[in-house]
């Protein structure tokens, strides 16, 4: 039964987000005149030998006492005395621990948005480098335009800096105070929860004291947020793992990142990449065990609230572990930019511009769409691009084409062509580019 119920195992990360709330605390009972100052100082030098001894590994965390808070409590209370036992004075181990969590919850999404934006600057790096390296662009994994390779890379960035504005949205909710709503009603004692939300640096406290302590909005907001970065790099992810198929052969991961085949020696498995893949289902999965711990439950607190803890804490360590090794792994990238180039070559990827230019010439574009189509199938039959065609044979399918065409039919001239803002013109993605760094110095992590 106590191994059933205990949640000291896990919830003892939280010992210094408890000892951080329990100062606030004392501090506010001290300066309302609920305790004495002796008892302040007393608590005050107890939690700091508690903080000094679990840091150290010497604390012993006790199965019997269930969790953190009371294995802390009680250690206090061994120390100090009957000034340990006063500071669970207006307060429950309900508003406690929902404290605790959005302490947790808020250190850890600042040091997530930092991980985030590594990353991006990891890839900003290597979109500088290859902002007119020609590769294809891709509808349904088909040929379709040519684009750069950093245009393609700035798409993440994108998503990442979605990323980091729903986790700077999330913290506004994570962080308000729920101390001071005790088991669920709040408390008689002439408490200044203010005060604590000061102390603490909470932004304000939450307004109802039974969602105060039943209240896992914030986690589950957290999680969603956490599942789109994680489905983000699973989608790159699924992209390096083709780009370094040997039918692709765009890019080479550092060995690092990497495993061999226990029984094949030529083999170079992206592993990294894979499990990115893999722990994106972990993540949805968390997720979802939330949502679903949150659906059935009356106010105010259940002890099923115990179980909101190992997800949002595996999520917590997935993202800051994948976030960590992807900016590392993308600064490692080695581009291979004439496979990249011959790719595009194969899939008539400039059709698109011809058609573009009978337009530009006055004819409707479903007309110049029809003719680019017959054009298509004629250099297939004999195995040849677009641009490798004479003009006279291109001439065939319409007299507005001439001598022109070939400028527009080149790889480089057509992604040059796209020149706006979102286009893929080399000049658009180092503009691109400059305006992220801008962003990114703006949206610097915040001071601890």
């Amino acid at each position: 039964m106590q191994r059933y119920t205990a949640s000291v195992s896990f919830d003892r990360r939280l010992a210094g987000h408890d000892i951080e709330g329990s100062l606030a605390h004392a501090s506010m009972l001290a300066a309302t005149g609920i305790i004495g100052a002796d008892d302040l100082v007393a608590i005050e030098s107890g939690l700091r030998q508690i903080s000094e001894e679990i840091d150290r590994g010497e604390f012993a965390w006790s199965l019997e006492l269930e969790d953190v808070h009371l294995n802390i409590e009680k250690r206090l209370t061994s120390l100090v005395g009957d000034a340990g036992k006063r500071l669970h004075t207006a307060r429950s181990r309900n508003d406690q621990v929902a404290t605790d969590i959005r302490l947790y919850l808020r250190a850890s999404i600042d040091d997530i948005i930092g991980l985030v934006q590594a990353m991006q600057k990891a890839l900003l790096d290597l979109a500088e480098k290859h902002a007119d390296t020609v590769m294809p662009g891709f509808t349904h994994l088909q040929v379709a335009q040519p684009i750069v390779f950093g245009h393609h890379l700035m798409a993440y960035f994108e998503m990442l800096k979605r990323d980091v504005e729903r986790l700077a949205d999330c913290r506004k909710r994570v962080n308000l105070l729920p101390l001071g709503a005790a088991a669920l009603a709040g408390t008689s004692y002439p408490i200044d929860r203010e005060m604590v939300a000061k102390l603490l640096g909470f932004d304000g406290v939450c307004g109802n004291s039974m969602d105060a302590v039943s209240d896992r909005d914030f986690a589950i907001e957290f999680c969603a947020a956490g599942a789109l970065i994680m489905t983000h790099l699973s989608r790159l992810s699924e992209e390096l793992i083709l780009w370094m198929n040997p039918s692709f052969g765009f890019i080479d991961l550092a060995d690092r990142f990497c495993t061999g085949s226990s029984i094949m020696p030529q083999k170079k498995n992206p592993d990294v990449p894979e499990l990115v893949r893999g722990k994106t289902g972990r993540i949805n999965g968390h997720l979802v065990a939330l949502l679903t711990l949150m659906k059935g439950q009356p106010l105010a607190y259940n002890k099923d609230n115990q179980e909101d803890k190992e997800p949002l804490f595996d999520t917590v360590d997935t993202l800051t572990d994948t976030l960590r090794i992807y900016a590392d792994m993308l600064a490692g990238i080695r581009v291979r930019k004439e496979a990249m180039r011959n790719a595009a070559m194969r899939g008539y990827a400039t059709a698109t511009d011809l058609a573009d230019y009978l337009v530009k010439k006055g004819l409707p574009f479903r007309e110049a769409h029809e003719i680019v189509a017959r054009a298509v199938r004629f250099a297939d039959s004999g195995h040849r691009d677009l641009g490798a065609l004479e003009l006279s044979e291109l001439k065939n399918f319409s007299d507005l084409i001439d001598s022109d065409i070939f400028q527009i039919l080149t790889l480089e001239g057509s992604a040059s062509s796209r020149d706006h803002v979102g286009g893929t013109a080399p000049s658009q993605v180092t503009r691109a580019i400059r305006q992220a760094r801008e962003w990114l110095s703006r949206n610097a992590p915040i001071a601890k």
